[in-house]
């Protein structure tokens, strides 16, 4: 029985010291290198902070809206629904999401409404959406806020991230940005 237990306590040991001390250790360090020392990337507007890289909610006509969150843009809580489109209470959720989007911007038809605008992330805090999310919203806020279509299309051409090194994921934009860039333009 000594054979066995002795090893299996070393083990653990060692097991111990690099998984708990010097992995977490390298893993700060490197995040040290980082911008921002791997705190985040942290946006202040009007004398608030926000994460950039969290989803926020937005869901006022004249703003942008994200995406939907499974846990409530709850960042301490990150997580799917883990319900797929055979689940009945979930295509009922996303069909209301897609009734509510098309109420309030009537001159889309379900076949436009992009996926990205009804549908949740695996985290529930993705902060961007496509192109195309960004674009079926044009009308809506150009009345909502009593501005030209045509300058909103520039912010957003403005606001386009491309894929990584051209070719990694697709283009996407940023929520929070291209909202405070709206409501910045509408400033002046």
């Amino acid at each position: 029985m000594k054979t066995h237990i002795y090893p299996a306590i070393k083990i653990t040991v060692v097991l111990l010291v690099l998984l708990a001390v010097i992995y977490p250790a390298l893993v700060w360090a490197i995040a040290q290198l980082a911008p921002n020392n791997g705190k985040g990337s942290v946006l202040t507007y009007q004398n608030q902070k926000y994460y950039k890289n969290i989803g926020q909610s937005f869901n006022s006509e004249e703003y942008f809206w994200s995406r939907p969150s499974a846990v409530g843009y709850n960042a301490a809580g990150s997580g799917g629904s883990n319900k797929g489109p055979s689940n009945a209470e979930y295509l009922t959720e996303v069909k209301a999401r897609i009734d509510t989007f098309l109420t309030y911007n009537p001159g889309v038809s379900r076949a436009e409404v992009p996926v990205d605008l009804v549908t949740a992330s695996g985290s529930g805090l993705d902060p961007d959406i496509s192109v195309a999310a960004a674009k079926v919203q044009i009308v809506r806020i150009a009345k909502a806020r009593a501005i030209a279509a045509n300058s909103i299309q520039s912010l957003i051409e403005a606001h386009v991230q491309k894929p990584l090194w051209g070719i990694f994921g697709p283009e996407k934009i940023n929520v929070l940005e291209l909202n405070i860039a709206l409501d910045e333009m509408t400033e002046k």
